[in-house]
């Protein structure tokens, strides 16, 4: 049986993301841990993450966990992040004043900015950018592997991924602008919203993942 590793740095959804997992999963086993030899051990790696991107790197840090996910990064085992999990694998973000990442990707972390508007109706917009929004899928990918173009996914978040580099762009979404929601480089892919809030679609891109071999 493979096992897929949810890695627990005490900054993520982790109960429902495991919960996801092991739904669509049927020989995977889902463990959730903070132990280098459990994670460096799975078959494959998901990095999660909610809340504020200094909190979560102080965090991953402290644990020795940054060096982890670049094991598994350089392993070839497929590897996802999900929401701030997201943000945390590019170089930097502007959250809290500056916050150094894990520079998996090139790239920042930037604000949606105070006078965000609506580009039809100049209406403005909340922030965080939270509920459903409908991703376009720029490149063809395993990862979107019977998801419709368009589909919609659950988001909630005030900062968005800003890739050095256009072709590490798999998707995007319209909040006031267009901007990236999902990247993939080699055997890492990370989205911005969260699958495990996503119904079918959400559910059907972590089976994707459980059945991808870069």
């Amino acid at each position: 049986m493979s096992r897929v590793a949810v890695i627990d740095y005490g900054m993520g959804n982790l109960h429902s993301v495991a919960k996801a997992l092991e739904h669509v999963s049927e020989k995977t086993e889902v463990i959730v841990s903070a132990d280098a030899g459990d994670i460096l051990r799975a078959d494959r790696v998901v990095l999660p993450g909610v809340g504020a991107i200094r909190d979560c790197m102080a965090e991953i840090h402290r644990l020795g966990l940054d060096e982890v996910v670049r094991k598994v990064a350089d392993s070839g085992r497929p590897l996802l992040g999900v929401c701030v999990g997201m943000q945390a694998m590019m170089d930097f973000s502007e959250e809290n004043g500056g916050t150094d990442c894990l520079g998996l990707f090139p790239g920042r972390v930037e604000y949606f900015g105070e006078d965000l508007r609506d580009s039809t109706s100049g209406e403005k917009l909340k922030i965080p950018h939270m509920g459903w929004n409908q991703v376009h899928q720029e490149a063809a990918h395993p990862l979107w592997n019977d998801i419709t173009q368009d589909a919609r996914f659950y988001f909630v978040h005030s900062y968005f991924v800003h890739p050095a580099e256009a072709e590490l762009s798999m998707a995007s979404s319209e909040y006031g602008r267009r901007f990236c929601v999902a990247v993939a480089k080699d055997n890492v892919f990370a989205v911005q919203f969260h699958p495990e809030k996503s119904q079918h679609d959400g559910l059907q891109l972590y089976k994707n993942f459980l059945n991808w071999t870069p």
